[in-house]
């Protein structure tokens, strides 16, 4: 592009698909390079606690919220960006489990011969999910956390009959089915939002970049990869 500006942002999955449309957008507009870095939660954390530097941080509310804490977000710089929802996955043309209710969901899960989920704050839920619900210790190496694999694509595959991601994550993953939404008391929609790194080499480039995320422009684009618009509300 013949510009010397380039964002370097270290973003969750859930906004991937999203940011496939998203940042050719914004690089055409404003000439600026966008370079997200897509890596576990987990090793993101790692880096940055290490020291790494970057212009901005997309990841859930919270853990903006903790960074900053930590002096690694710049205080007063998180912006609200989307709302997601943790899915169920299950093979294509497999039968979906029961999950209308809390106790169906318990019953379905106890009965399921394989579960994997995330590092991520989708896998962080499930993994308290669980334990709240008292079937943690019932299903033992039935349940599973995976790090650095689609967990559809396992579902997919057959290495696990339900999974359990970001709505967003497991959409572009051919051969499953997904049940988008959880039942009343477990459902568990997640903010996510970006965060300027205290040290961000182009802050108002950044800037920039988060009031794109936020526009009327990117709205659609968000939706359409399973992702609500911060502030939107849900069609009942």
């Amino acid at each position: 592009m013949g510009n010397a500006r380039c964002i370097t942002v270290m973003a969750t999955a859930a906004v991937k698909a999203a940011f496939r449309e998203l940042v050719p957008l914004f690089e055409q507009r404003s000439r600026c390079e966008v370079a997200p870095i897509w890596i576990p939660t987990m090793d993101m954390l790692h880096r940055l606690e290490s020291g790494e530097v970057v212009d901005l941080i997309l990841l859930s509310g919270e853990t903006i919220d903790a960074l900053s804490g930590k002096g690694i977000v710049a205080p007063g710089t998180r912006t609200d960006i989307v709302k997601s929802r943790v899915g169920l996955a299950v093979r294509a043309g497999t039968a979906k489990p029961d999950i209308g209710t809390a106790e169906a969901f318990k019953r379905s899960m106890l009965q399921a011969k394989s579960i994997a989920y995330s590092f991520g704050p989708s896998g962080i839920y499930i993994v308290q999910l669980f334990e709240r619900l008292g079937i943690a210790t019932p299903l033992g190496s039935r349940a599973r956390q995976v790090k650095g694999v689609p967990i559809g694509e396992l579902v997919a595959n057959g290495e696990a009959e339900f999974g359990f991601q970001q709505v967003s994550e497991l959409l572009p993953v051919p051969g499953i089915e997904i049940i988008a939404q959880l039942p009343a008391g477990i459902e568990k929609v997640e903010v996510f939002a970006t965060g300027l790194h205290s040290k961000a080499l182009q802050p108002d480039a950044a800037r920039e970049f988060i009031q794109h995320l936020v526009s009327a422009q990117a709205a659609p684009i968000l939706r359409g990869t399973g992702l609500e618009p911060f502030g939107e509300a849900r069609p009942q």
